[in-house]
């Protein structure tokens, strides 16, 4: 078939320079001119029509992926945790909006035979708060002469302790160390 379809090719593309340009002989006068020798002729191989260009496949549908947890863990989350717990919803006002982290103790004052403590927060602004007083993640579990303990709530999911104890010295103590 492929012999046949070349030849063809051939043939047809002959046919066509014979009509397009006038050949050099056909410039010289009839007399001497030869008289042109048919094509020959072959016979048809089986007769099939032009095959046309196949047209690519349609691309494949898309698939879209929803994921359902289903009671497991998002596996997007990091394993390994920051190891700072974050404060989740709205910031309250004061030290009620700061976490452990962001505070330092700038001094304990005795009042009312109580023990209360001046802390700073990011905004470079002096809070008094007491024993029992709540943070953005935690609560103020004491107030000691040297500084604050502070119940902190551990968001960590992969952990199995809820709470942890930290203690915040005053920032005196913290420099002489």
């Amino acid at each position: 078939m492929r012999i046949a379809i070349l030849t063809l090719v051939g043939s047809i593309a002959s046919a066509a320079a014979l009509h397009a340009a006038p050949s050099p002989q056909a410039a010289q006068p009839p007399a001497a001119q030869k008289p042109a020798q048919p094509a020959p002729q072959t016979p048809p191989a089986e007769a099939k029509p032009a095959e046309k260009p196949a047209t690519p496949p349609p691309p494949p549908p898309v698939e879209v992926y929803s994921y359902s947890p289903q009671g497991r863990r998002d596996p997007f989350l990091n394993l390994l945790g920051t190891g700072e717990p974050q404060a989740t919803g709205k910031r309250g006002e004061g030290a009620a909006g700061m976490t452990a982290a962001e505070i330092s103790v700038r001094g304990i004052l005795q009042s009312r035979g109580a023990l209360v403590a001046m802390i700073t927060g990011p905004d470079g602004k002096t809070y008094v708060v007491h024993q029992g007083d709540k943070l953005a993640d935690g609560t103020i579990k004491s107030v000691m002469p040297q500084g604050l303990i502070i119940v902190q709530d551990v968001n960590d999911p992969l952990s199995l302790v809820k709470q942890r104890e930290i203690t915040k010295l005053l920032r005196a103590l913290e420099v002489a160390k």
